[in-house]
């Protein structure tokens, strides 16, 4: 090992200091599937720190599929989808994910990450410029470091600052705007009206990672550009099967040519192990629930609504969530940690986020919900929290 390679590893101290304090938020295993009442240590847990929106990854019916899928195709395709790894189910997966999201065309890689690390950097010409929300994720903020273009970032949601930028770059340049559907942390969501028209004036292709908003958003949860009705006006609508659909993998969906060029250039999907089979029978098999039963999302939208009161109600700053995913306002790194155990203990399962995920003074708790969540787990954890919070004196 190099020396100063390990110097660097054993220089890193936090996460031990951090387990010494019995404060350790991470890496917390559970003993059952992703449901509203996990199993941990034995005991009973209500989980509030799930992606699952639509309540699907314990689902029996995506696990039957994914049953089925191994019986007949095995555990792997064993190479990537270039070579030998694409299955007949992969293509059709892709041809509902594109009539899903209202485009041409569509292609599937093993997970969201690696969507945004392939398309972001295929797509960044020689030249170009990049310009990305200060909130976007870290997949596409790497992706755009993979590039060719000169990578501007603005601040989250300012739209002045966009055009600004926009304006000052030849107008010929190769030119993207990639920006989350619905904010993972934050919960709050782009602004597409205002976003597409920008692109339009000055000529830039407009990406939309709606890993958070499929399943959510729009018309049978189709997404953050279906909500605003500007899908024929959204370039590429990327999304990921490991939220709502209870699966692993991602898309992206876009006009046939740029889905043929980047099946054909984007190195993190040519160079990956192909999606395994029961990864997408499983994502098929949601993609269809969630069409067929249209009472998840409006429950999904009920609880939301109900949380977003109670919580205002009890002096709880949740910024400006618009979404299921609820960010409780701590801002301070300590008290975060020991809310987060304090709640664990009562019963309670929530995540905390902290720097470098977010700046000093915006240390949240990120509090998500599913579908399949009550009206009485949901008043419950709220309770418990208020208590928690109270006690902690992060509000009054």
């Amino acid at each position: 090992m190099n020396r100063a390679i390990k110097r660097n590893c054993e220089g890193y101290t936090l996460s031990d200091e951090v387990k010494d304090r019995g404060l350790y938020p991470y890496y917390r295993p559970i003993e059952s599937g992703q449901d509203p009442i996990v199993k941990m240590q034995g005991r009973d847990v209500l989980m509030f720190g799930s992606n699952s929106y639509l309540g699907l990854s314990d689902d029996p019916r995506l696990k039957e599929a994914a049953i089925a899928a191994i019986r007949k195709y095995g555990t792997s395709c064993s190479g990537s989808r270039f070579l030998n790894g694409t299955l007949d189910i992969h293509l059709e997966l892709e041809e509902k994910l594109a009539k899903l999201v209202g485009k041409e065309d569509a292609v599937t890689y093993s997970t969201g990450f690696q969507v945004n690390l392939g398309v972001v950097s295929a797509l960044g010409m020689r030249n170009g410029f990049i310009f990305l929300d200060a909130l976007d994720h870290a997949c596409i903020i790497d992706g755009s470091r993979l590039s060719f273009s000169k990578v501007l970032k603005f601040p989250h949601n300012d739209m002045t600052s966009l055009e600004r930028k926009l304006s000052q770059v030849p107008g010929d340049a190769p030119k993207m705007v990639v920006v989350d559907g619905v904010y993972s942390m934050e919960g709050d969501i782009a602004l597409l009206p205002e976003l597409t028209g920008l692109c339009e004036k000055y000529d830039a292709t407009l990406m939309v990672d709606d890993a958070h908003g499929l399943g959510v958003m729009g018309e049978c949860g189709r997404g953050t550009a279906n909500h605003f009705a500007l899908t024929c006006k959204t370039d590429l609508i990327m999304g990921t099967f490991s939220k709502s659909f209870g699966s692993l993998g991602g898309f992206i969906a876009g006009d046939r040519s740029v889905i043929n060029y980047l099946r054909h250039t984007s190195r993190s999907l040519i160079f990956s192990a192909s999606m395994p089979p029961a990864n997408v029978a499983a994502a098929s098999k949601a993609i269809d629930i969630m069409l067929e039963e249209p009472q998840r999302i409006d429950n999904l939208w009920l609880l939301t609504k109900h949380a977003h009161q109670a919580f205002r109600e009890r002096g709880f700053d949740i910024g400006h969530t618009q979404t299921p995913i609820i960010p409780l306002f701590v801002r301070d790194f300590e008290k975060c940690l020991i809310a987060v155990k304090m709640a664990l203990d009562e019963g309670v399962f929530i995540t905390p986020v902290i720097p470098p995920a977010v700046p000093e003074d915006s240390v949240i708790i990120r509090f998500a919900l599913m579908a399949t969540h009550t009206i009485e787990q949901l008043d419950k954890a709220i309770d418990i929290l208020t208590g928690i919070f109270r006690k902690l004196e992060i509000v009054k």
